[in-house]
């Protein structure tokens, strides 16, 4: 299989589905690429895009500067130490390891990693590679693309469109979805799209709001 496109689809709920109208069906990006050069059109030989597509030149620190500004506010480790200033807490992302911005050196000579980002106080939070690990994500918000299924179920959870999707037990609610993953995730943050399956088929989907470790 390719690039499976479930996990940017699972947002829909079933009625949003059923008025939904593919109409490349089953074809491949292959035969749509044949089909593309065949016809002489240049974009047969446009790179697969990895970025945001309306931000081409892969700035998106500065992109978000240019429409939000910016604003100062302190770097703390976990003991809420101030170590450093940053530019713009939007400009960063939860696993973030390079470009920080932090003058000292740790005193165990281990690399800092960002741990999160508090917009209220316009906080980022730093800390060793193992307080990224979680393994319990609740979302909410959830959608269904059928029946919600009841009770615990075995199955896996998908938190970036081309993850891998990792061993799970989840239980759907009205209100959330929870996954307790086999093996700990890593730079996971609040707000991304918690999606569970059971085999390939999509269960449900939600926006992640908690996460334990």
């Amino acid at each position: 299989m390719g690039k499976d496109q479930s996990y940017v689809l699972a947002v829909l709920d079933a009625d949003q589905l059923a008025h939904s109208y593919f109409p490349l069906g089953d074809t491949t990006k292959e035969s749509v690429r044949e089909e593309a050069a065949r016809r002489g059109l240049a974009v047969a030989l446009k790179p697969d895009s990895h970025d945001i597509c309306f931000i081409p030149s892969g700035d998106n620190a500065g992109w978000l500067r240019d429409r939000l500004g910016s604003e100062d506010g302190p770097i703390v480790n976990e003991e809420g130490e101030v170590i450093g200033t940053h530019h713009g807490a939007f400009t960063y992302t939860v696993g973030q390891r390079k470009g920080i911005g932090i003058g000292q050196p740790t005193v165990d000579g281990r690399p800092r990693y960002v741990l999160r980002i508090e917009p209220v106080s316009n906080t980022v939070v730093v800390g060793a590679r193992e307080a990224l690990a979680v393994s319990e994500i609740v979302g909410d918000r959830p959608r269904f693309p059928g029946v919600r299924p009841a009770g615990e179920r075995r199955g896996f959870a998908q938190v970036r469109a081309h993850g891998t999707p990792v061993p799970c037990v989840f239980e759907c609610t009205e209100t959330t979805i929870t996954a307790k993953l086999d093996e700990p995730l890593l730079g996971l943050a609040t707000g991304q799209a918690l999606v569970v399956y059971e085999g390939d088929q999509v269960m449900g989907s939600a926006t992640v709001s908690k996460t334990h470790r």
